[in-house]
């Protein structure tokens, strides 16, 4: 304060000039400027309309008069009169024109057909204008658009000696020669106005420079401030300043320095040397006039920091500014203020520190650490083992464990983390997590209760030094999880009331985020079991794939990823692959619905693009049914649903706004197939497109969700090359262990999204287990089939399926005859199941039905439901494909069923 005093008298004027974007000065210029430059502005602006007015008012006055004259000439009723009145009045308007200065002079007709007009191609014409005042006997001025542009004309009428209007006179000038005659003013007017400004301006600058030179250039409000400024140091500041001129002579002392050196009333004036108040050593100090700082001096029973400035460093009067603060009671209050202020910073630092995770675990030893060693020397923290699983805590200090042990030294006789502790009642720890409320022992060597615990490990506490705790509950909404235990030893002293209430604070801090950390452990772990029920437990039994498959849960919350192995009619495999969005309970719940779906639609046996549309509709119908603001949308969930035939070997495969697949070729290079990218489920509009691919066998299909490839901190196009590597070159390796390479190669430790995998290595079906007929639309043929059939069955050791798979393909091709349309096919497919497929030509569907005891038909269909393990139709582009499956190699009681039971149904 002492440097800016010795400035005071001066205020430091070219700082605050500096400062300011005007003076005084310069704005009461700019205000006259704008004065002067605006009535300038005005009267430019007011004679350039008196001009424009005068110019227009004479052009009417000129217009008028020539009208008039024109119109009370006397030949001009005889020319009217002859037959051509043109031929005689257009010479005489063109000179009469020319002469009087006007643009134009037309006489016309009393209905307003022109005979003269400067342009003769509009003689004839009807006039442009009012002529009704004229026809009345009046003289009318109007402005208008002609034929020459804009004019200001005037007409009058005509009259006979009787008085009798014959014919009208309009003459005019174009508005743009009006105008020119005012701009031909304008240099002149605007040349006087700049003189005028340039003279007013020049008044203004000399009257601006004198009123600068007084105000120093200072702005008003720097001015009001300077004596604002002067009033305060005055009357309101509580640090006493005295001014003291060269030689010593006090020219200035405000209130608080009065008071603090009870000087007289008239002291200011008189050489301080007078002043008999005064300490003799502050007396020394003003007469010398060296700068001092922060020097303590005695005034009476008080103690002083004196700062002494002097004022002449920046050009201004010699002399020097003190000031004087009292520090009588600043000693004792600085112990207790740098306590405060570390407390609080400690406080400060539990804010940023503590809470950074949802992890129970984690949030206790960031209590700790923040802890240990500013506000205690060992911190423990002990917590409900429910509350580590995400249950709720038991109302007593039993099963409690110690999560988290920290302290200045590591070889100290508490007890280890990890441990199960059961607190006896009498323990402070006990009775705090009973009550809620904080224990403070000052004296750990008198506490008999906390002794009764393990009077040992007690004993072996006290002797290591440890000689005072704080136990205060992790208490959060109203349930206590946990107790968080302060330690202190012989470098500190014990404990006292206020230090009980910044361990509350601490514990409190600490206590929102440990029971956020609980809830969402209990949260994830449910979402995390309901997830996995849903997905597959085991694969099912299939020839067509070797699979190999991984799922893992995010980190910080389950999602919605799922895959699933569906089985199909005719050694066929489905594989699908999805993602739902968002994450927790709701995401896992939908994508079981989702599952379940394709589960569902796969029954179906419908090609991929078609399942995809059947998903998108299911997936919009969820959405309007839960449309409330509680529930979360389904809406932009992906799939990719793909369908792998061994006997063809080829593959076709449809997504919804899914990542692509990979693909491994037998000779190790990686792929990813061209796969139209549909819209997510949900959206509509847009079909679904499938594309087939024919894959060699050994090669690998590589389905994943975005989980695999996406990550903040890189592309996803460098996801998909970083899997391509991961995958290639390694054309033998099991699925399994692909799988396991792949994730080690792309995804973090703790993965930010769930990530589902699945690798499939495709097999064909050898050549010899399939067996292909085609049968001519001729009931005769029937009998053929069942030869071939039962001599194919014969080849392949299954001779003892010969009679129901005779009885079933009889049925079936005889339904294909009479009901059904070419071409019909028969293929045999000898793999885990004994597959019969007969196709035909016809899209219509047969139907098991009961036959009554009078139908002559209706039996085959119920046969082949008996004879069959499975059965089912699907659609194909060529028509329909009626299938059935045996087990291999079993019997008809096998199935539960007799012979006994089929000789019955035939003769039902």
């Amino acid at each position: 304060m002492a440097n800016r005093l010795a400035r005071f008298r001066r205020i430091s004027l070219r700082s605050l000039a500096g400062k300011s974007p005007r003076s005084v000065a310069g704005q009461m210029f700019v205000m006259q400027v704008a004065l002067v430059v605006l009535l300038v502005l005005c009267a430019v602006f007011a004679l350039v309309l008196q001009s424009e007015r005068d110019t227009g008012s004479e052009a009417k006055r000129r217009s008028i008069a020539v009208a008039q004259t024109f119109a009370h000439s006397p030949g001009l009723l005889p020319a009217l009169r002859t037959p051509d009145p043109t031929a005689v009045l257009q010479p005489l308007t063109e000179a009469g024109r020319k002469e009087s200065g006007v643009d134009f002079i037309v006489v016309m007709d009393t209905k307003g057909i022109r005979y003269t007009h400067p342009l003769p191609s509009r003689i004839g014409h009807r006039f442009v204008g009012n002529i009704g005042p004229s026809l009345a006997g009046r003289v009318y001025t109007e402005s208008v658009h002609g034929p020459l542009g804009d004019e200001v004309q005037a007409t009058v009428p005509v009259k006979n000696p009787a008085g009798k209007v014959v014919a009208l006179v309009s003459a005019g000038l174009k508005v743009e020669n009006v105008a020119s005659q005012v701009d031909r003013q304008l240099p002149i007017i605007l040349a006087a106005g700049a003189g005028a400004l340039v003279v007013a301006t020049g008044v203004t600058a000399l009257v601006s420079r004198r009123l600068r030179r007084q105000t120093h250039s200072l702005a008003p409000d720097e001015m009001t401030r300077m004596y604002d400024h002067h009033d305060a140091v005055l009357h309101s500041v509580r640090e006493g300043v005295l001014i003291v001129g060269d030689g010593g002579l006090l020219l200035l002392a405000n209130d608080e320095a009065r008071r603090l050196l009870e000087l007289p009333a008239d002291a200011e004036g008189r050489h301080v040397a007078e002043l008999s108040a005064l300490d003799p050593a502050i007396v020394a100090l003003l007469i010398s006039g060296r700068e001092a700082t922060d020097e303590v001096y005695f005034a009476g029973e008080r103690l002083l920091a004196v700062n002494q400035r002097p004022t002449d460093r920046d050009g201004g009067p010699k002399g020097t500014v003190v000031t004087l603060r009292d520090s009588t009671e600043l000693q004792a209050v600085s112990g207790r203020a740098e306590v405060a202020r570390e407390r609080l910073k400690l406080l400060y630092d539990a804010g940023l520190g503590i809470g950074t995770t949802l992890d129970v675990i984690r949030t206790a030893d960031e209590l700790a650490k923040v802890a240990v060693p500013r506000f205690a020397d060992f911190v423990t923290v002990d917590i409900a083992d429910a509350v580590l699983r995400g249950e709720d805590p038991a109302t007593t200090a039993t099963d409690l464990r110690r999560t988290t042990v920290r302290g200045i030294r590591n070889d100290h006789p508490l007890y280890e983390k990890g441990r199960l502790i059961d607190f006896v009642s009498s323990t402070p720890q006990a009775r705090g997590y009973s009550t809620g409320r904080s224990e403070l022992v000052t004296d750990l060597s008198t506490a008999t209760g906390w002794h009764a615990q393990d009077p040992k490990r007690t004993k072996a506490i006290t002797d290591y030094g440890i000689h005072s705790l704080i136990t205060a509950p992790i208490r959060a909404r109203g349930v206590v999880l946990g107790m968080a235990n302060f330690w202190r030893s012989k470098r500190h002293l014990p404990f006292d009331d206020e230090e009980l209430s910044l361990a509350e604070e601490l514990v409190a801090r600490a206590a929102v985020s440990i029971d956020n950390a609980r809830r969402y452990t209990r949260e994830h772990a449910l979402a995390v079991t309901l997830q996995r029920s849903l997905l597959p437990r085991a694969l099912p039994e299939q020839s067509a794939l070797e699979i190999g498959y991984r799922y893992l849960p995010a980190q910080s919350g389950v999602s919605g990823d799922w895959f699933d192995v569906i089985p199909l009619p005719g050694s066929r495999v489905a594989l699908a692959v999805g993602d739902v969005v968002g994450h927790g309970l709701h995401a896992a719940a939908t994508m079981g619905r989702l599952r379940t779906a394709v589960h569902n639609f796969s029954t179906l046996d419908l090609p991929p693009d078609e399942l995809l549309g059947h998903m998108d509709d299911l997936v919009g119908r969820i959405d309007q049914d839960e449309s409330s603001a509680e529930a979360a949308g389904v809406v932009g969930a992906t799939c990719l649903y793909a369908i792998y035939d061994p006997v063809t070997r080829r593959c076709s495969m449809a997504r919804a706004g899914h990542v692509s697949p990979a693909l491994v070729h037998p000779g190790g290079s990686v792929t990813f197939p061209d796969l139209p990218a549909g819209p997510p489920l949900g959206l509509g509009g847009m079909p679904f497109q499938k594309a087939e691919v024919e894959l060699p066998e050994g090669s690998q299909l590589v389905l994943y969700t975005d989980g695999l490839i996406e990550d903040r901190r890189r592309d996803p196009d460098v996801g998909m090359e970083l899997l391509r590597s991961a995958l290639m070159g390694h054309p033998d390796r099991p699925p399994e262990e692909s799988c396991q390479a792949v994730l080690d190669e792309l995804l973090p430790a703790r993965p930010k999204d769930d990530v589902a995998l699945l690798i499939a290595r495709t097999r064909a079906l050898p050549s010899d287990r399939v067996a292909d007929w085609d049968v001519l639309r001729d009931p005769a043929a029937v009998a053929g089939m069942r030869v071939a059939v039962s001599d194919k069955l014969e080849e392949w050791g299954l001779s003892e399926l010969g009679f129901g798979m005779e009885l079933i393909l009889s049925e079936l091709i005889t339904n294909a005859i009479r009901y059904g349309s070419a071409p019909i096919h028969v293929r045999l497919i000898r793999d885990r199941t004994l597959i019969c497929e007969v196709a035909d030509g016809s899209s219509t569907s047969p139907h098991l039905r009961y036959a009554a005891t009078t139908d002559e038909g209706g039996r085959g269909l119920f046969l082949v439901s008996r004879m069959a393990e499975r059965w089912g139709t699907r659609y194909t582009p060529q028509g329909k494909v009626i299938w059935a499956e045996q087990a291999v190699p079993g019997t008809a009681e096998d199935l539960g069923l007799t012979w006994c039971d089929v000789d019955s149904a035939l003769s039902d």
